[in-house]
């Protein structure tokens, strides 16, 4: 395929645009990003999706039906937020990099060969929660405020405030201590 020179000057401005985004990132972060994430602003996804200061989404994170997220949280790259059953997550949370959470899915509809439908239960993750990379919560859970879900864990029942949940399938590990004094943390595993 041979470029035109419209076509050819717009690959060469991409080009530069991609090696000055770079540089700008690096310098900043000291991180190199896919390049279209490094096009767009993180803050002002996050603005646009929740209304609220200070989230911060990335553009390769997906989000479907109707999904509440709480000021001050950050969601990491390659998530996807499943909300078409509901979802609902408190603010100060962080959710890294490749998370699914999920509120429904298509078990009975695949298995009856489409005869059923898909099943949808809402999801709730409360205040001041980290779920750990590549960690899936199934549909219908509640994760209480103040937990910590292990990277790679697979949640698929309800924990209360303070759990630390680990493994596949997840089950409750320890539990968080969090001094409202002085803000410092600690953790009791069982």
């Amino acid at each position: 395929m041979t470029l035109n020179k419209k076509q050819s000057q717009l690959a060469e401005d991409l080009q530069a645009l991609y090696i000055a985004q770079r540089e700008e990132t690096y310098s900043k972060y000291k991180r190199i990003n896919p390049f279209f994430e490094d096009l767009c602003d993180w803050k002002e996804r996050g603005l646009f999706w929740s209304k609220n200061k200070n989230v911060t989404i990335y553009n390769s994170t997906t989000i479907v039906g109707e999904v509440k997220i709480g000021e001050d949280t950050w969601v990491g790259p390659f998530v996807l937020l499943d909300g078409t059953g509901g979802l609902d997550i408190g603010s100060n949370c962080s959710i890294s990099t490749g998370c699914q959470i999920l509120t429904h899915d298509t078990v009975a509809w695949a298995l009856s060969g489409g005869k059923q439908g898909y099943s949808y239960e809402s999801t709730k993750i409360g205040d001041r929660c980290f779920i750990g990379t590549h960690a899936i919560i199934t549909k219908g859970i509640t994760i209480g405020n103040e937990c910590v879900v292990g990277a790679g864990a697979v949640v698929t029942k309800s924990f209360p405030d303070n759990s630390i949940i680990l493994g596949n399938p997840g089950k409750l590990s320890g539990k968080t201590i969090v001094n409202d004094m002085d803000g410092s943390v600690s953790f009791e595993y069982f």
